[in-house]
C-alpha cells in the first residue's frame, strides 16, 4: 500500500512538473522572449529585389532520338521583389544527328518498300542522307514568370559558403521548327516516294515552358544557373510516315502531314552565367 501511494504522489508530481514548465516555456517565448516581434531576418541580401538581370546560356538537349539539341541563347529578367520577376528567354539552335541518325543512314535499305520513309534517291557522291530528313529546332523565344520561393546557403566541404536559390518558372513559347513538308496529300503536293518530298519545310509551333533551377551567387553582381527546362509540343522529328490510316490513325497512310507528329517533351538542361544590374537592396 505504501509503494502505491508512493508511486501515486511521484508521478502526480512529474506531472505537475511538466505542465509548469511547458505553461513557464510558453509565456517565456511569447511575453518575454528576445524574438519577439522581430522579422524572420535581419540585414538579409536581396540580390534580385528591383533589379535587371542579363544570362547568356547555353542548353542542350536530353533524350533526343534523331538530332542532338543545342540552344546558345538568353535570359532577360526584371525582378519586382526577392522571390518574382518577369522575363524572356530564346536562343538560336543547332544541332547533330545522333547515332540512331547514324544508324539508320548506314543499314537502312533503299528501295520503293522504304521509299516514303527514307530517301532513295542517289545524288552525286553516294546515297542521300538520312540526316537531312530529320526536324530541327531552329529557335526559340518564351515570356516566362519566375518565382523563387526557397533561399540558403550551399557550404563546400564545411569551409565555402554559396548563397543558393531555388526557383520554378513557367510561360508561353514560340518555337521555329523544320521538319519534313506535306506530301500525297494532292493539291500540289509531291508523292511520298519522290526525292523531292523530303525537303524541310518551315514552321512555328506555339506551345508552353516550365521547369525549375538553382543560382549560386558568386558575387552581387553575378551568379551561374543551372536549370531544366521542357518544351512540349509535337512534330515529325524523323520524318515519317507512322500514323493517318486504319480506323484509329494508327496506321500508315503514304501521306505526311500533321498526323504523323508526335508529342514530346522536348527536355533539356541549360546552364548560363547572370549579371545583375542596378544596386542590391539588403531588408530591414
Amino acid at each position: 500500500m505504501r509503494f502505491v501511494t508512493a508511486l501515486a504522489a511521484t508521478l502526480c508530481a512529474v506531472g505537475t512538473t511538466a505542465a509548469l514548465e511547458k505553461t513557464a516555456t510558453a509565456q517565456e517565448i511569447l511575453l518575454t522572449g528576445p524574438l519577439k516581434g522581430q522579422p524572420p531576418a535581419r540585414n538579409l541580401r536581396l540580390y534580385r529585389e528591383g533589379r535587371f538581370e542579363i544570362a547568356p546560356a547555353m542548353s542542350f538537349g536530353v533524350l533526343d532520338e534523331y538530332r542532338h539539341m543545342f540552344i546558345a541563347g538568353l535570359r532577360l529578367q526584371y525582378n519586382f521583389t526577392d522571390w518574382i520577376g518577369i522575363g524572356l528567354w530564346g536562343g538560336y539552335g543547332f544541332s547533330g544527328t545522333t547515332d540512331l541518325s547514324d544508324q539508320i543512314n548506314d543499314k537502312a535499305p533503299r528501295n520503293n518498300l522504304t521509299a516514303v520513309n527514307v530517301n532513295h534517291s542517289l545524288p552525286v557522291g553516294g546515297k542521300a542522307e538520312f540526316g537531312d530528313q530529320v526536324a530541327r529546332l531552329q529557335w526559340v523565344v518564351a515570356p516566362q514568370v519566375t518565382v523563387t520561393p526557397f533561399r540558403g546557403k550551399l557550404a563546400l566541404f564545411q569551409k565555402v559558403f554559396v548563397d543558393t536559390e531555388a526557383y520554378i518558372f513557367g510561360g508561353f513559347a514560340l518555337v521555329g521548327l523544320q521538319e519534313r513538308g506535306n506530301c500525297g496529300g494532292g493539291s500540289g503536293e509531291p508523292s511520298c516516294n519522290t526525292p523531292a518530298s523530303f525537303a524541310l519545310a518551315s514552321r512555328i509551333a506555339p506551345t508552353g515552358t516550365f521547369g525549375l533551377g538553382l543560382t549560386f551567387f558568386m558575387a552581387d553582381f553575378i551568379n551561374l544557373g543551372i536549370e531544366y527546362r521542357a518544351l512540349p509540343f509535337s512534330w515529325n522529328r524523323g520524318g515519317f510516315d507512322s500514323r493517318g490510316g486504319g480506323s484509329n490513325a494508327n496506321f500508315p497512310d503514304q501521306k505526311i502531314n500533321s498526323d504523323d507528329s508526335t508529342f514530346k517533351f522536348n527536355q533539356m538542361f541549360t546552364v548560363s552565367v547572370g549579371f545583375m544590374l542596378g544596386g542590391r537592396k539588403t531588408s530591414d
